[in-house]
């Protein structure tokens, strides 16, 4: 089956789910709201079903390239004992791949660069959605956002499409995907009555140092009571780190930087070294959200919600952008392989969203255990299991997340007028 798409949204999850429905024979375009391609949010970690996800989108080679595989490292207290000990190499060898590091913006870039770049247009938001009226013999939007092989044809709106009210006009589209984030707009009008995004009551600040930083290891969390810094190395041998603090929303620092040396300034190092290297304007600050009510299904009609707008989750994990990449996956999978596209998005929801509901409920477990613990009682009681913990055990915690296995995505010739590459 072949088709149409809106994708809503040009972040990672967007991006992913363009390519993979392109390398199954759709027509796709992106909406991204912002001016400029919002690549905020300093580095990344990818574990090995994030990177399954890419190879079946034709992108693992290019991520594993830019990225610095995390081997050495783990969870230390504020004074600097460890509380457990990492082992990237055993979890190579079980799962195929270490966790890796990369710049947001390099990954941005990368699945970017896979696209055409007819196909993603910047500075467009999708304002409505109708499902219930075609628009037939309506003309199709003129222009770069024309849907289908002709700029003055008429939208091939049977009763099947979607009509997509945008900023600058209107779309018509088979199948559209929201991956507009986690406060999704398209969500809100899709499912009213769902609460939406909730507060976690915790806020990020990270950045990226701007100069490499000798580090015994490639990655550590240190948790504190109520608190986390954490870091990971770049290719460039520069850092990213981040810190997460119980805020109420909204709350910000005129000096995010010597807030923070405040907080965490007789923390072990190399937590003071890394804010050290840090220029003060670099510092990202977001407020904490997730869905904490489970959405009831990620499919509405000829919708289909994906990433963030799906099941926004804490970063307890580290597998956020993991779980939209298999999102992404899935969607094109399954309107490759399924007769119509009612049974496509069935298909589509009946696998991703017990297992990314599972994923959610488990980070956010992970965080009221971990950093989350604030009473001094608790935060004991933490720090003295922890190292008694077998590495067994702890490994395949790790593994029930990162054991993946992607559906495989069958390459369709080229249209007529494209490369082959296009589609590599």
């Amino acid at each position: 089956m072949r088709g149409t798409a809106v994708v809503v949204g040009g972040g990672i999850g967007g991006l992913a789910a363009a390519l993979g429905l392109r390398r199954v024979g759709w027509d796709v375009t992106v909406l991204e709201r912002s001016e400029v391609p919002d690549d905020a949010g300093a580095a990344i970690s990818l574990a090995a079903n994030g990177l399954r996800a890419l190879d079946e989108l034709g992108a693992g080679e290019a991520v594993r390239a830019a990225s610095h595989g995390q081997y050495r490292g783990g969870t230390r207290r504020p004074d600097g004992r460890w509380l457990a000990r990492m082992d990237g190499a055993a979890l190579e060898r079980a799962v195929g791949s270490p966790i890796v590091g990369i710049a947001r913006a390099e990954l941005h870039r990368l699945l970017r660069a896979a696209l055409p770049a007819e196909s993603l247009l910047i500075g467009v938001r999708a304002l409505t959605i109708d499902q219930d009226r075609p628009g037939q013999n309506e003309p199709a939007q003129d222009g770069p956002g024309q849907n289908g092989p002709g700029q003055n044809e008429p939208a091939q709106d049977g009763p099947g499409q979607v009509r997509v009210g945008c900023s600058d006009g209107t779309r018509y589209a088979d199948l559209v995907v929201a991956a507009d984030g986690v406060g999704s707009r398209l969500r809100g009008l899709l499912l009213p009555e769902h609460p939406g995004a909730v507060a976690t009551g915790a806020a990020v600040l990270r950045a990226i140092t701007d100069q490499p930083v000798a580090l015994d290891g490639e990655f550590e969390l240190t948790w504190g009571r109520g608190a986390e810094f954490g870091h990971i190395v770049l290719p460039d041998g520069r850092a990213e780190w981040h810190a997460v603090l119980p805020l109420p929303p909204g709350t910000r620092f005129a000096d995010p930087l010597a807030e923070l040396r405040s907080r965490f300034g007789g923390w072990h190092e190399p937590i003071p070294e890394l804010l050290a290297a840090t220029p003060p304007d670099a510092v990202l600050h977001h407020d904490l959200r997730e869905l904490r009510t489970p959405l009831p299904t990620f499919t509405v009609g000829r919708v289909a919600l994906l990433g963030d707008a799906a099941h926004a989750m804490t970063p307890h994990l580290g597998q956020g952008a993991c779980q939209a990449l298999e999102d992404a996956v899935t969607l094109a999978a399954a309107v490759a392989g399924a007769p119509d596209l009612p049974s496509a998005l069935s298909r589509y929801d009946a696998v991703r969203r017990p297992r990314a509901q599972a994923v959610a409920r488990a980070a956010r477990q992970a965080g009221r255990m971990g950093p989350g613990l604030s009473h001094p009682l608790a935060v004991a009681v933490r720090n003295t299991a922890m190292p008694l913990m077998p590495p067994g055990p702890t490994l395949r915690a790790i593994l029930r997340h990162h054991v993946w296995e992607p559906p495989t995505l069958d390459r369709t010739p080229p249209r007529p007028g494209e490369s082959a590459t296009q589609l590599a």
